[in-house]
């Protein structure tokens, strides 16, 4: 059983921290809350997240510096980050928050289902992202453990199959989106996001490749996406 995904929601004001897992609430995750970057920084420490919810105007350590610590970690870098701000000084305050890593960035006042919606979006993709990793890893334990007959080379080629399905479903899924934002000529939010799946998705067939029959499964393992 998949546990629920983790959201990092990280603002100095406890109404806004509120309001957002109002908002969220509805998505039956677990939201973890902090009150400054620093505590953001303590909690990933610790725990994995799906996606953070980051406010940029903060006193002491701001959004922009809290996320470029965030980037420079090997085991967060590729957690998903939605800038919150009340302020907009235009395209270039925007810009800077891309810089920084984002992969969209939202002023305030938002719409609640807009910022539902674009949440739910990482959160889908993190939980496929876990299930995958688990049955890749079962996978490679029976592959490993190849010595117990017909039975257990069976059960894993169907495995090898299912997880196979299951990717390119989703592979599929975000060749639609590439599609319709080259369409829509969508904005910078938009293809950031796309990137970011894209990127994902690589990995992850990356990974389950390696598992496949004649491809060197007994060797060093290729550890999927983040």
């Amino acid at each position: 059983m998949v546990q629920k995904a983790k959201i990092l929601l990280v603002d100095d004001r406890p109404e806004n921290l509120l309001a957002l897992e109002a908002i969220l609430s509805a998505l039956d995750q677990t939201l973890v809350r902090a009150s400054s970057g620093e505590e953001a920084l303590k909690a990933l420490l610790t725990d994995d997240f799906a996606v953070i919810l980051l406010d940029v105007q903060m006193p002491g350590m701001d959004g922009f510096e809290t996320a470029a610590h965030i980037k420079r970690r090997e085991r967060t870098r590729d957690i998903p980050i939605i800038f919150l701000t009340a302020i907009n000084h235009g395209p270039h305050h925007t810009f800077r928050g891309y810089a920084a890593g984002a992969v969209d960035y939202i002023s305030k006042p938002f719409d609640p289902w807009v910022l539902r919606a674009k949440v739910s979006v990482f959160v889908e993709l993190y939980m496929k992202n876990c299930q995958l990793r688990e049955q890749a890893a079962l996978l490679r334990l029976q592959l490993e453990g190849g010595g117990k007959g017909a039975v257990a080379g069976k059960e894993s080629a169907g495995l090898l199959a299912e997880l196979s399905a299951r990717l390119a479903a989703v592979e599929e899924q975000a060749e639609a989106l590439s599609k319709q934002l080259d369409d829509d000529s969508a904005d910078a939010a938009a293809v950031a996001t796309a990137a970011h799946l894209e990127r994902k998705l690589t990995g992850l067939r990356r990974a389950l490749d390696a598992l496949e029959p004649g491809t060197g499964a007994g060797g060093p393992a290729v550890s999927p996406a983040n």
